[in-house]
């Protein structure tokens, strides 16, 4: 229902990452939904994601890249924006030393 060309950014943080292989289908970044959200943004909006589960990571930072209408912002992963906030959940992964990605991409 969003008109195209719309959104200034969009922001998917922490999706649920579906661990077992059987189930991968199921994650909610996939290049059909990665498309149609290229689509709504605006020329030089962003798409961040941020997951605390290296596969599924490197599952969006390689469905975003295959996206021809975005380009990735950093080599491979980009450090984590002031923008995106810390919870609590994430403060405590990081205190056990378990690691967070974030991937930016901006629309060309």
């Amino acid at each position: 229902m969003l008109p195209e060309a719309s959104l200034d950014g969009v922001h998917v943080f922490f999706p649920d990452p579906w661990h077992k292989a059987r189930h991968n289908k199921r994650r909610l970044i996939q290049p059909p939904f990665v498309a149609l959200l290229a689509s709504r943004l605006k020329p030089g909006g962003y798409f961040h994601c941020a997951t605390d589960w290296e596969e599924y990571a490197h599952q969006m930072l390689e469905v975003l890249s295959a996206e021809p209408t975005l380009v990735n912002t950093s080599e491979g992963f980009a450090p984590r924006p002031d923008y995106r906030p810390l919870t609590k959940f994430e403060n405590r992964g990081l205190r056990l030393g378990h690691g967070v990605w974030d991937v930016i991409f901006k629309k060309r």
